[in-house]
């Protein structure tokens, strides 16, 4: 379902637009060369936007310094204190993430607000399960998809009632069936572009397949315009997941998909180093869209390689180079990944 266009920097969302991957550094956002260096590696790994924690004036302060050695938007995240969001505004943050509740008084949120009008700085308004208010707990027997849509829009209101309407929503919960529910009911009720994530969604294994059941059954349904999967863990791990599960659900086109089958008995070959090694290598070819297999076996193997572009095929310590269904070569086990790496290296550009 399309929402309005909002423009973050140099990108945009809503609107039917792609939907673009966040993270958000985990450095201290003062230290500008760590902080940039960890941007430079998340855009790399294919990171849209990207988020700094500004919880004191040296960091809000130190984005000035940030924007001029990075090219994706930042985001300055914004707890309590409405004089950091005015300095991340004249800073030069491409949008600020506050959640109206916790900076105070209306003349506050009003000065934010005109902060980020007279700039044209979009506001997401962000509401977390972990913080409902407790008359929205009390009213509805505890927090509740329900609980968090009317907190969130009543938020939205209060930026809306100063005259500001350039906004993105993000409603979190580390609960993903709440979460799927919430942003079905949101959807119905504003046109605003919708920030999706599982929050404190845990660690890698967890984390992934929290963020994947959640996301997939929201973005399935036409909702939602940005996307961040949190995770307990290295931020470019986030951009990795993020980017498998939008070309899982075919939002996303680009780089390699790798299909590996589970080992069996009759694996002859180091398969799950193998495919470990190739789903690594693969990452540094994010120009290509093709498919590339690796099998354990000559049962199965050879047949399940055909319907990639390319693949391997492994036997007894040796495997089949198979590329567009075609058996071409045959090479020892310790020269696999790099025949691959030479096959994707060649491979033809568009």
């Amino acid at each position: 379902m399309d929402t309005k266009v909002v423009h973050i920097g140099n990108k945009v969302i809503g609107g039917g637009n792609p939907i673009l991957i966040q993270s958000m550094c985990n450095t201290k956002t003062q230290d500008v060369a760590a902080t940039v260096a960890q941007i430079h590696e998340l855009e790399k790994a294919g990171c849209d936007i990207i988020r700094v924690a500004c919880p004191d004036m040296d960091a809000a302060k130190a984005i000035g310094e940030i924007k001029k050695q990075i090219s994706i938007p930042l985001v300055a995240d914004i707890h309590f204190d409405y004089r950091l969001a005015i300095a991340a505004i004249e800073n030069g943050a491409d949008k600020i993430r506050i959640n109206p509740g916790n900076i105070g008084s209306t003349d506050r949120i009003k000065a934010v607000v005109d902060a980020a009008k007279a700039k044209n700085v979009p506001i997401r308004v962000g509401v977390n399960s972990g913080s409902l208010e407790k008359d929205l707990v009390e009213k509805y027997g505890g927090v509740t998809a329900e609980g968090l849509v009317e907190s969130a829009l009543d938020k939205v209101k209060i930026i809306e009632d100063l005259g500001y309407d350039n906004l993105v929503i993000s409603i979190k919960s580390s609960n993903v069936m709440m979460c799927v529910k919430a942003h079905e009911l949101i959807a119905d009720k504003t046109s605003h572009p919708l920030h999706v994530g599982i929050t404190e969604a845990g660690t890698l294994r967890a984390g992934n397949i929290k963020s994947a059941a959640g996301l997939a059954m929201i973005l399935s349904q036409g909702i939602g315009d940005t996307i961040r999967v949190s995770l307990t863990g290295a931020p470019v791990e986030e951009i990795k997941t993020a980017k498998l599960i939008l070309r899982t659900l075919g939002l996303r086109q680009g780089g390699i998909e790798v299909v590996s089958c589970p080992t069996c008995g009759r694996t002859q070959i180091d398969l799950i180093g193998l495919a470990n090694k190739v789903e690594t290598m693969v990452e540094e070819f994010s120009d290509l869209n093709i498919k590339v297999a690796v099998m354990g076996c000559v049962v199965n193997g050879p047949g399940e390689a055909k319907e990639a572009d390319l693949g391997v095929a492994g036997g007894i310590g040796e495997g089949l180079l198979i590329k567009h269904g075609e058996i071409i070569r045959k090479l020892p086990e310790n020269q696999l990944l790099e025949a691959l790496r030479d096959e994707l290296i060649n491979w033809p550009r568009n």
